[in-house]
């Protein structure tokens, strides 16, 4: 397990998962829980303040999927074991030190070369990955 956390919080983890990426398939769903989890774990940049998945999910400005209806809906039981997957460690690149990522418009517009500043690591379907320079997040790497 990498970070403690409680049914809630997996069930949280499960829903903003689907919220941000549903379309994006499993796979892309299981980058954005990476994402999520590398959030809890750096002590870096914005995410200092960030010690549980209830932090991260919810932090201000971070996730647009908290105030979708896909958000709200109850999760599945395979979204709960793709929750589980993450928090039992499974990482995906590009996301694995990933603690950014976003969907350009149109989707097939070329990802940015950084994103707050820090480099794009790589792309899944429709979503930019982006990492912090090495050395600046210890914990990730």
């Amino acid at each position: 397990m990498l970070v403690n956390y409680t049914e809630e919080e997996k069930d949280l983890l499960a829903r903003i998962m689907r919220a941000e990426a549903q379309l994006e398939g499993e796979l892309g769903m299981l980058m954005v829980g990476n994402v999520v989890l590398n959030r809890v774990i750096a002590n870096c940049y914005t995410f200092k303040n960030i010690r549980s998945i209830k932090d991260a999910i919810y932090q201000k400005g971070q996730f647009v999927g908290v105030n979708s209806s896909l958000f709200q809906a109850k999760a599945t039981t395979n979204e709960k074991r793709l929750a589980e997957r993450i928090l039992e460690g499974e990482y995906y690149y590009p996301a694995t030190n990933a603690l950014w990522f976003y969907a350009p418009s149109p989707s097939s517009a070329s990802c940015k070369g950084t994103w707050y500043e820090q480099p794009l690591v790589g792309k899944y379907k429709n979503h930019c990955f982006y990492q912090p320079k090495y050395g600046m997040c210890k914990e990730l790497y």
